[in-house]
C-alpha cells in the first residue's frame, strides 16, 4: 500500500481577482505535491475558494447580483489560474457547496454538544476586510494591526470557549516543535497565545451570507470557523469511516500566507481539539512579495498579475523564479531584472545549454543513440554519484518546504556537469580517443536524466521536453527509476533547445 500525503492551500477569498500571492502559495503546494507523487505517494492536493462573509455580500450588492452568482463568477477565476499555472490539484473546494455546509454544521453541533459553544452578546471592534475581531489594545487610530478600518459591532453572538485552550495549545506546540514553521512564526504564535486568549465570537446576525447555525437561523457561522472546516470537508468529514478520511486526515501540511497564520495555528487546532478530531501535522507560513522594492497594493496600482508574467516570460520560467529567488518563508522582492537574470544565466545558460550541447554531440557523433560506455574513471564516478545522491537531499529540503535550497542543490550538480564537460573536452576526445568520448557523453547524458527527473516538480513542461529527448518512458520518470541508468543503443530524437534565452522586446520608437 502506498503512503498518503495530504496538503492544502488556504481557500482564497472571492472578493477579488487572483494575484501573485495566490499563485505563489499554490505553486509551492503544487511543486511539493508533484514531488511526493513522483516519490510514490498517493497525494491529495486541495485548493479552493472561501465564498461567505460580509465582504462578499457587500461586493455582490455593489455589483448588483445575487451573492451565489457573484461567487460562481469569481471562483472560476481561481480555477482558471490553476489551469494556466499548470497546478495539479486533486480537488477544488467551494464553501458554498452542500458537502461543506454539512461538515460545518456537524462540527458546530459537536462543539455545542461538548459544551464549547454558548450564546452571549458581542461588543467590540471588527474588521470587515480581515473578517476578524480585535481588542481595544490592538486597535490604533481606528485601524486594525493590518491597517484595515474597524467598526464597533454590538450583536447577539455564539462564543467558542477559546480561553480554555490556552494551556493545551502551548503544551501541543512544545510537544510538536515542527507543527508551526518557520521557527520565527512559531515564536510569534507562542507569544500570542501566552499573552492570553479570549473566547471567540463564532456567529453573526448582522448579515446573511454564510452557513446557517444549526437550530438558530437568525445566526450564521463566523466565516473563519466555516472556512477552516474546508480542510476536513475535502477529506470526507463528517464520514470519519470513509476511505478518504482514514487515508488523508490529519493533513500533512497546511500552507498559508503569514497574515492568516493565527487562524490556522491557534483557532483551527483549538476547534479540532474541542471536537476531539486529530490536528494537522504542520502549518507553514510563507512571506509576502514586494514589487521592485515597493509594497504591493491596489491603491498604488502595482499588483503583479501572474497571467501577465507568464505571457511575458513563460510558465516554467515564472514557476522557477518564484521558488528559487528567496528562501521560502521569507519575504521576497519581485524585480524584472532578477527574473531575466535567473532565466538567462541559470535556465538557459547553465541547464539548457548543458542539455543542448551534450545531446547535440551525441546526435552528431554517436548516431543519435545513447552512447556505449567503457569503464568509469574516478571523475566519472564523482559526477554520477553526486547526481545519485541528490534525491535524499531533495527529500529533506521538500519536507522542510525549503524549495530554494532544493534548487541550490540541483544547480550544484548542473555546475559540476558543466565543469566536467569543459575538463573532459569530448570534442577533442573525438579525434584522440572516441571510446573515451562516448563514455564522457554517456556520463553527461545520464546526469541530465537525473536532473531532468528531479526538476519535474518545478518546471514540469520543460523537464518533460528534456526527458523526451532522452527517450524516457513514463515509469522511467518516477523517482523509483533514478537508480537505473540509460540503456546504450537507445535511439534518441533530434535535440531541441528547452530553455530559450529571454531577449527584451524592442520598443518601437515614436
Amino acid at each position: 500500500m502506498s503512503a498518503h500525503y495530504y496538503l492544502t492551500t488556504p481557500i482564497y477569498y472571492v472578493n477579488d481577482k487572483p494575484h501573485i500571492g495566490h499563485a505563489y502559495t499554490t505553486l509551492a503546494c503544487d511543486a511539493l505535491a508533484r514531488f511526493k507523487r513522483l516519490d510514490g505517494y498517493e497525494v491529495k492536493f486541495l485548493t479552493g475558494t472561501d465564498e461567505h462573509g460580509q465582504k462578499v455580500e457587500t461586493a455582490a450588492e455593489n455589483a448588483g447580483i445575487d451573492p451565489q452568482a457573484f461567487t460562481d463568477k469569481v471562483s472560476q477565476n481561481f480555477r482558471d489560474l490553476a489551469g494556466v499555472m499548470n497546478f495539479s490539484n486533486d480537488d477544488f473546494i467551494r464553501t458554498t457547496e452542500e458537502r461543506h455546509r454539512k461538515a460545518c454544521q456537524t462540527i458546530w453541533n459537536k462543539l455545542l454538544e461538548k459544551g464549547h459553544i454558548y450564546l452571549g452578546a458581542y461588543e467590540g471592534w471588527y474588521s470587515v476586510r480581515d473578517e476578524a475581531f480585535f481588542t481595544e489594545t490592538e486597535v490604533v487610530d481606528g485601524k486594525a494591526p493590518t491597517g484595515a478600518p474597524v467598526e464597533w459591532v454590538e450583536e447577539p453572538s455564539y462564543f467558542f470557549d477559546l480561553s480554555k485552550w490556552q494551556e493545551p495549545l502551548l503544551k501541543y506546540y512544545e510537544e510538536h516543535p515542527d507543527f508551526i514553521a518557520p521557527p520565527a512564526r512559531r515564536n510569534e504564535v507562542t507569544s500570542f497565545v501566552k499573552s492570553g486568549l479570549r473566547d471567540l465570537s463564532v456567529s453573526r446576525t448582522s448579515f446573511k451570507w454564510g452557513v446557517p447555525v444549526p437550530g438558530d437561523d437568525a445566526h450564521i457561522m463566523y466565516v473563519w470557523l466555516d472556512a477552516l472546516t474546508n480542510y476536513i470537508t475535502a477529506a470526507g468529514y463528517p464520514d470519519t469511516e470513509s476511505s478518504d478520511y482514514k487515508a488523508f486526515w490529519p493533513a500533512d501540511l497546511h500552507m498559508v500566507g503569514k497574515d492568516i497564520l493565527r487562524f490556522h495555528a491557534v483557532y483551527w487546532p483549538a476547534f479540532l481539539m474541542a471536537a476531539d478530531l486529530p490536528l494537522p501535522k504542520r502549518v507553514f507560513a510563507h512571506g509576502w512579495w514586494t514589487n521592485e522594492g515597493q509594497k504591493i497594493s491596489k491603491s498604488v496600482g502595482n499588483v503583479i498579475d501572474p497571467l501577465e508574467l507568464i505571457e511575458k516570460y513563460g510558465l516554467d520560467q515564472v514557476r522557477y523564479f518564484l521558488l528559487r529567488e528567496v528562501p521560502f518563508g521569507n519575504d521576497g522582492d519581485f524585480s524584472h531584472t532578477a527574473m531575466i537574470n535567473r532565466m538567462n544565466s541559470e535556465l538557459a545558460n547553465d541547464f539548457g545549454n548543458l542539455s543542448q550541447r551534450v545531446l547535440s554531440m551525441i546526435a552528431k557523433n554517436c548516431d543519435g543513440t545513447v552512447p556505449a560506455h567503457g569503464d568509469f574513471t574516478e571523475a566519472d564516478k564523482v559526477l554520477l554519484d553526486a547526481a545519485a545522491g541528490l534525491l535524499d537531499t531533495l527529500r529533506q529540503a521538500y519536507d522542510a518546504q525549503a524549495f530554494n535550497k532544493a534548487l541550490d542543490q540541483v544547480w550544484q550538480i548542473v555546475g559540476d556537469a558543466n565543469r566536467y564537460v569543459d575538463e573532459m573536452a569530448p570534442w577533442a576526445l573525438k579525434k584522440t580517443d572516441p571510446d573515451r568520448m562516448a563514455t564522457v557523453l554517456y556520463v553527461l547524458a545520464d546526469t541530465i536524466r537525473v536532473l531532468g527527473v528531479l526538476m519535474q516538480p518545478v518546471v514540469p513542461d520543460s523537464a518533460a521536453k528534456m526527458l523526451d529527448q532522452l527517450a524516457l518512458g513514463a515509469e522511467d520518470r518516477k523517482f523509483a527509476a533514478l537508480g537505473t541508468r540509460l540503456v546504450p543503443g537507445t535511439e534518441l530524437p533530434k535535440p531541441v533547445p528547452v530553455f530559450p534565452r529571454y531577449v527584451e522586446p524592442e520598443t518601437a520608437e515614436a
